[in-house]
């Protein structure tokens, strides 16, 4: 998807966040920012979407997007939402250490990739990094789609996050909504139609000064 994006003319920095906490991963999300030249639009994947809703806020951000993903209001966790849409995510159970692994090959097949063959789903688990299940229950401090134009892209196969709550999330942030037939990874299952969303929620940013 990256390259397919570098090949529409956008500079794309992927964003290596930790897991460790929300803040970690808000302060790495930052530094990238920091970098930028020019306007940003910031795509946020599954957890990613509670990442990019407090991160957000940075004055060069000026639209956000949404995969699949949790978005928390202010003063809300991902934990606090997911209780009040009553929607738990699946494979979420954390380790005596506190971090939840999706590594399991089948699990992560049949849960997060479906749409993807056996082989490169295990290849995905391989390398899977876990996330701390505190981070669940950090707050939002100022959510960034209050006062910033968001996109959500709902995937209508995905087992992970179920699309119904996607698309609650989607209208409870006012966000221009996008649907595709696909699972919770869309992004490697189709990062064609992926990367051309994107590229149509970029170009409906108005440009800096209007």
């Amino acid at each position: 998807m990256i390259t397919r994006l570098q090949s529409l003319g956008y500079h794309v920095t992927a964003v290596q966040n930790p897991l460790t906490s929300l803040r970690d991963d808000v302060a790495a999300t930052r530094r990238v920012l920091e970098r930028q030249q020019g306007d940003v639009l910031l795509v946020g994947h599954s957890w990613g979407g509670a990442v990019i809703t407090e991160a957000g806020n940075a004055a060069n951000v000026k639209g956000l997007f949404y995969l699949s993903a949790l978005v928390p209001d202010s003063n809300e966790s991902v934990a606090d939402v997911l209780q009040r849409l009553k929607a738990p995510m699946e494979g979420m159970q954390a380790d005596s250490n506190g971090f939840i692994w999706l590594d399991d090959p089948k699990i992560f097949h049949d849960v997060m990739a479906n749409d993807v063959s056996q082989k490169k789903a295990a290849l995905l688990a391989s390398v899977q990094q876990p996330i701390a299940a505190g981070a669940f229950s950090e707050k939002v401090t100022q959510a960034a789609w209050r006062n910033k134009p968001s996109w959500y892209l709902v995937t209508e196969n995905d087992r992970a996050l179920r699309p119904a709550v996607q698309s609650r999330f989607a209208s409870a942030i006012g966000a221009n909504t996008l649907r595709l037939n696909a699972s919770h990874m869309s992004m490697v299952s189709h990062p064609g139609k992926v990367a051309e969303l994107i590229d149509k929620a970029a170009r409906g940013i108005p440009p800096s000064g209007q």
